[in-house]
């Protein structure tokens, strides 16, 4: 061969490798600080966010003002209100801009201010009232913050609760246009820890997820409400460090086996102003999870459970009476799950609502009278959610899992059920927030390797716009040498085909062994192998980055698979998810490229639950965990989440001791760093107190983090979540 073309290709070579390896040099690594302090690697979301009544607009909060947009083309159309409008009478400075609602007619708009959180739904606030006729600003009440405060149907009142009573605020405007309140309270015996009106109690907020527990008729002449007696229910106590003295907070929580509040379902009438109890069964120790008004401004639906969830059935009840009967019933073999997918609809003649009575998450269409007329969906997939009814043309909209247990779609169905079409075209995570005449929807889509891209659609799924795509974020994700996730799947030795999913370094190579971070949560219904953007962060990316495969397995157990896969785990939670991820390290341990010995789990919540067990009763397959928040033993969780899976202890002994990381401390051999916060009121520090405890005295080593007056999320106080995840990161890398 000639010299110079042998010069030639060795030069070319030299140049190629010069480049691949400047490039390589190029790339930025990625640091606890940029993710955690600078947001660096944070998605830009559109938010702030209201349809308007003609559904063509949608108004945005922004900075300085509120103002109205158009769906189709994004141009500005009007401001409903600036910020240097809204100034108090003897103030100098605007209220904040932040939480709004406007009444039904859009003539009035309530601010929330200065809010205090109290649980993870529920809050305090300032609310102020702004009259958009009148261009008046006044607050809604000046003796102490309010709660759940919200609009009368025609928007001339308000109610909301405080200390534990209800209220109801009449606007009206006098002389020269003066905002006149007329305060009515309808309630009067509300009292701290024992009587609750108009709100839930701890554990209906944290189960049933909401805490609004008032409701307005369609016509605004009655308010529906709950009341519950927490008087017999055990108190939590809860430290608060920084004063000379600790704060002892006390409040009321249920645990496993112990009385519930004594509910009762009342209605007020304004016009009387008479509170009629509504009839709800003789049987105290029920559950009603949600009610509900119908288009009868006079017949109010109910829910009603027993203790052991397995039982649901639905009432109507007279408004002026309070009689109620029974229009529908369903029965489960395990345990039945509530969610907001019931609807009346504007005809009065029929109701939609959701079920698993045939196995697998299904949308049914009745009549007023609770005979089914048809179900709208079926097949073996999941609808996951009720994204809107539009009566007027005939389709419900839908979110489901009819591609993939791991993917999202938006579906229309027509209610004669003849008629279904999907909306998106990619596949991945998809999600729609429709305009209130269902012409246009804000449709978020992304998946796992892509941030998420915001688009107006119409209401056949055409695009017309992106409002945000996130360029930027993609262009530090390459600058950064971002990694992609894959999905895989193995079969476990009970012949269970379980989803995976895993991310490699960036420059992985066959040849070489990896150790293996398994990141996971794995409760019931739940899911971390999703296409969809934040299945993996960047902080795992940091893990990559430092040569470490980063691996998340969804369990049995886990959502979007159906009845029995979800399910199979009653009366014994924490056993077949344990045995799934033992088994989930056993395969990767057999991959030519990964380290077996070098196999590590971190959790939050149930997460930390399952990396307990996983190295208790997984000790020969995990080296090492990071549990946070965890649940060491269910008899000390609360009873309607702990009760749903395993009824209760007395019940069911066997199924609490055996699932319960506290009982198999000994059998611990990895290493185990163990973090709570201190006032978590969801998963109390008691469980990791005594998980501590039972590892001192099986000689087991351990290192623990505790975090002083931090929630579940343990964020409270300066630099405090940096201070966790540089914690866990330290841990991890020493161990990996």
């Amino acid at each position: 061969m000639n010299r110079r073309i042998i010069s030639f290709i060795l030069l070319s070579c030299l140049l190629s490798i010069h480049s691949v390896l400047f490039a390589q040099s190029e790339k930025k690594s990625i640091t606890l600080e940029d993710i955690f302090k600078n947001r660096k690697f944070s998605s830009k979301g559109v938010y702030g966010i209201q349809s308007m009544n003609d559904g063509g607009h949608y108004c945005q909060l922004k900075k300085d003002s509120l103002n109205v947009y158009d769906y189709a083309t994004g141009k500005y159309s009007n401001t409903i209100v600036l910020a240097k409008e809204l100034i108090p009478d003897g103030d100098t400075s605007s209220i904040e801009m932040g939480s709004f609602e406007f009444s039904d007619d859009e003539t009035k708009i309530l601010f929330a201010t200065d809010e205090e959180p109290i649980y993870r739904r529920s809050s305090k606030a300032n609310y102020y009232i702004f009259d958009l006729m009148n261009k008046k600003l006044f607050p809604l009440s000046k003796n102490g913050k309010q709660r759940l405060a919200t609009f009368s149907p025609d928007g001339s009142k308000v109610a909301f609760v405080r200390d534990n009573d209800i209220f109801v605020t009449e606007i009206s405007f006098g002389n020269q246009n003066q905002p006149s309140l007329n305060k009515t309270r309808i309630t009067s015996d509300g009292k701290i820890n024992e009587i609750i009106n108009g709100a839930t109690d701890w554990v209906y907020e944290e189960e049933f997820e909401f805490s609004r527990a008032f409701f307005w008729s369609p016509n605004g002449k009655k308010i529906a409400f709950y009341r519950f007696d927490e008087s017999k229910v055990k108190e939590y106590q809860l430290t608060y460090y920084g004063d000379l003295y600790p704060e002892q907070y006390k409040y009321k929580y249920p645990k496993a086996g112990e009385d519930n509040s004594l509910v009762q379902v009342c209605v007020y009438d304004l016009a009387s102003k008479k509170v009629q109890p509504v009839d709800i069964g003789k049987e105290t120790d029920i559950y009603i999870p949600r009610i509900k008004w119908t288009q009868n401004p006079n017949i109010l639906a109910l829910y009603r459970m027993n203790r052991h969830q397995n039982k649901l059935e639905l009432l109507l009840a007279d408004a002026e009476s309070g009689s109620s009967h029974v229009i529908y019933n369903e029965e489960n073999k395990y345990y039945i799950e509530i969610n907001d997918h019931w609807d009346f609809l504007i005809n009065g003649k029929e109701f939609l609502l959701t079920s698993e009575k045939d196995g697998f998450r299904h949308i049914y269409l009745f009549d007023i009278a609770g005979k089914q007329i048809r179900q709208l969906t079926q097949g073996n997939w999941e609808v996951l959610d009720v994204l809107g009814i539009d009566e007027k043309n005939g389709f419900v909209y839908y979110s489901s899992t009819e591609n993939s247990p791991m993917d999202k779609d938006i579906y229309m169905v027509s209610l004669d059920g003849k008629k279904k079409v999907k909306l998106n075209l990619k596949p991945g995570s998809n999600t729609a927030d429709f305009s209130k005449t269902f012409k246009w929807y804000i449709s978020r889509w992304s998946d796992v390797n892509t941030p998420p891209i915001y688009s107006v659609c119409n209401s056949d799924g055409k695009e017309a716009r992106v409002m945000q795509d996130n360029s930027k974020l993609r262009e530090t994700m390459t600058a950064c040498n971002y990694s992609k996730a894959e999905f895989f799947t193995f079969k476990t030795s009970d012949g269970i085909i379980l989803n995976g999913l895993m991310m490699k370094p960036p420059d992985f190579d066959p040849v070489k062994k990896y150790p293996v971070l398994f990141t996971i949560y794995g409760g019931p219904g739940s899911q971390t192998v999703t296409n969809s953007w934040g299945t993996f962060s960047a902080w795992n990316q940091l893990w990559a980055q430092h040569g470490i495969i980063v691996v998340s397995v969804d369990n049995r157990g886990t959502g979007g698979r159906g009845e029995e896969f979800k399910k199979c785990t009653y009366l014994q939670l924490g056993k077949y998810e344990t045995l799934d991820q033992i088994e989930a390290a056993k395969y990767l341990g057999s991959l030519p490229f990964i380290d077996k010995n070098r196999i590590g789990m971190w959790g939050w919540s149930f997460g930390g639950y399952l990396t307990l067990s996983c190295l208790t009763k997984g000790a020969d397959y995990f080296n090492f965990g990071v549990a946070v928040a965890s649940v060491t033993n269910w008899k000390y969780y609360d009873n309607i989440y702990t009760e749903r899976f395993m009824r209760t202890p007395k019940e069911n002994t066997v199924g609490y001791e055996d699932n319960s990381p506290v009982n198999h401390a000994d059998k611990l051999k990895g290493k185990l760093l163990l973090i709570c916060g201190m006032a978590d009121d969801n998963v109390h520090p008691q469980n990791s107190y005594d998980m501590a405890t039972a590892l001192v005295a099986a000689d087991k080593q351990f290192e623990s983090q505790f975090y002083p007056n931090s929630n579940h999320g343990i964020y409270t106080g300066k630099n405090t979540s940096f201070h966790l995840y540089k914690r866990m990161t330290d841990f991890i890398l020493s161990n990996l």
